[in-house]
């Protein structure tokens, strides 16, 4: 083999291992993403393992395109050792996929009404003592909306969520302190500003409201910028890489009775959404004791009001309470 050929030879060699470097390079990640999607995709499919639920309004189960609601459960248990319990935050949402609007309010832990399953009257967040169906049946009861999917997650699990993202960053809007539910346990100082929150202190935040002058309103607003705070980290691009392990700590502290591909349908149908697409309803209302007993007494022309506006986003007739809707 004379020289020239050698030189060719080893070119050729240089080409092809150059190519192969590239190759690795190219393959390696879509090997890595491919073995993080499929352990995103089975974590994933764990949190929709949620007990199913029974709509007494609506008979017809919704289509992927057609408007729903959800009704998103904040559950304190830690107290019962994760036996019954009683729901800390409660805010219902309507969505309209094909207008890309959504209709969001919370529902004061402390609201007066009619719980059928326990057949008497008292604060709705006790309506989970008798399970998810019960609470269901009760939102269902007290604003004739039906309730097509929830979504539930402990206080643990909400610890869990925020570390597992490497905390959030949130505006405090004032001044306070608040008790973490930890043992021992101590308290947490929240300056006004931006100030960063680990899961024990994110909880402690979202919790406050006795040192709230709005209350639970107040309270409602700051759970509400914690779930957004949490979107943005999910929403960054460290995700990619993370994302099976965010998925494990969802799989292990969220259920759900929304498949996958729903939910995955969801996102792609939502994903133009902006601020502007969003609307907040109040639940207007007032103080009062009963039996030495606080109670927030909603106000039934903001309960009518709520309910005409959720009906109409949902695209079903302004029926009389107890209709049954067929859509």
């Amino acid at each position: 083999m004379n020289e020239t050929s050698t030189i060719k030879n080893l070119k050729k060699k240089r080409k092809y291992f150059i190519l192969c470097v590239l190759l690795l390079l190219v393959l390696i990640p879509m090997f890595f993403l491919g073995y993080k999607s499929v352990k995103t995709y089975t974590e994933l499919k764990k949190s929709t393992k949620g007990e199913e639920i029974h709509s007494k309004i609506r008979k017809q189960v919704v289509q992927v395109s057609q408007p729903f609601s959800i009704l998103f459960l904040g559950i304190e248990n830690y107290a019962t050792k994760g036996a019954g319990g009683r729901t800390d935050s409660m805010i219902l949402v309507t969505v309209n996929p094909k207008d890309k609007t959504i209709q969001k309010m919370s529902i004061p832990r402390d609201t007066y009404v009619e719980i059928p399953d326990q057949k008497r009257s008292s604060k709705i967040n006790g309506a989970y003592n008798g399970g998810l169906q019960s609470t269901v049946d009760t939102v269902e009861n007290f604003l004739h909306i039906p309730i097509d999917y929830y979504v539930t997650v402990d206080f643990n699990g909400f610890k869990n969520i925020v570390d597992a993202v490497g905390g959030i960053k949130v505006n405090v809007p004032f001044d306070f302190w608040e008790n973490t539910d930890t043992k021992p346990r101590y308290k947490v100082y929240f300056k006004k500003g931006d100030q960063q929150l680990n899961g024990v202190e994110a909880l402690a935040y979202s919790r406050m409201r006795k040192r709230d002058p709005r209350g639970d309103f107040g309270r409602e607003d700051r759970q509400q910028q914690v779930m957004l705070a949490i979107i943005d980290k999910l929403k960054s691009p460290e995700t990619l890489l993370k994302m099976d392990k965010y998925a494990h700590e969802f799989s292990n502290n969220v259920k759900t009775n929304m498949s996958l591909s729903k939910g995955l349908t969801l996102f792609n149908d939502m994903k133009g959404t902006t601020s502007q697409n969003i609307e907040t309803l109040k639940l207007e209302g007032k103080d009062e004791l009963m039996n030495g007993i606080y109670y927030y007494m909603p106000d039934p022309s903001s309960v009518n009001y709520i309910s005409i506006n959720m009906r109409n986003q949902l695209g079903l007739d302004q029926s009389p309470a107890n209709s049954v809707d067929t859509k």
